[in-house]
């Protein structure tokens, strides 16, 4: 085997890495991983805005709660001075009873309050527990499927150490001087540096070489460096 048909070989297992290394880099799951991350983003902003709702809720009902107990305190304390006897006056009797009878609708209306409040919270409560019920299937999704991403990844590495392992052992073979130029071609020209003249076409630009080139190139002595016309890469005939 001639040193260009070693450096053909070394390729082949170059290109099977690059395939490998492509194949990991975009496994199905990843996209899918960032689609079920980017629900759970969109999730976490809704469910931001409505607790924001139900905290605001939850404040008025305890300013609402901690005003119906003062008015009860005072209602209580007032029916307390009414009916203590301490006071005779008719008309301090009928300013208490009044006061007492404002207390209770001031209560009334408090308490109805407090009930539009809580009709307020009931729908933001569901939509809470939708949503808190909807980021754990989220959350387990997401688990699952990194879970398949690292066994997938576990696959492919393995793979590739072996690509790698035997390029290592396939380069050993090619002169250091033509290794170089397959190397700095390989990086100018999208992962292939050197290819087979297959007929009057190279095989990696896909190109057909006129008659004349085919004809000149087939006659160079053997493991003569001869590039394609087309596209500079490495020919072997």
């Amino acid at each position: 085997m001639s040193a260009l048909d070693d450096l053909l070989a070394v390729q082949a297992l170059d290109l099977s890495a690059d395939q490998l290394s492509h194949r990991r880099a975009n496994l199905p799951e990843r996209a899918e991983l960032n689609s079920c991350q980017a629900d759970l983003l969109a999730l976490e902003t809704r469910s931001a805005g409505v607790e924001a709702l139900r905290n605001e809720v939850a404040r008025n009902e305890k300013r609402l709660e901690d005003e119906i107990s003062m008015v009860r305190d005072k209602s209580a304390h007032t029916e307390k001075t009414l009916y203590s006897g301490s006071i005779n006056v008719p008309r301090e009797l009928t300013a208490l009873q009044e006061e007492i009878e404002a207390l209770a609708r001031r209560q009334r209306q408090l308490e109805d309050q407090e009930l539009e409040l809580m009709e307020q919270a009931e729908p933001l409560d569901a939509d809470l527990a939708s949503m808190a019920a909807e980021r754990t299937k989220l959350d387990d999704h997401a688990i699952g499927l990194l879970a398949r991403i690292a066994e997938e990844e576990t696959v492919i590495d393995a793979e590739l150490g072996n690509v790698q392992a035997r390029r290592a052992t396939a380069v050993q073979a090619v002169p250091a001087d033509l290794l170089d130029e397959y190397e700095r071609l390989r990086r100018a020209l999208g992962g292939i540096g050197i290819a087979r003249l297959s007929g009057n076409r190279c095989e990696g630009c896909h190109l057909t070489l006129s008659a004349v080139d085919v004809d000149r190139i087939r006659h160079e002595p053997p493991d003569t460096l001869v590039h394609c016309t087309e596209c500079s890469r490495m020919l072997v005939p």
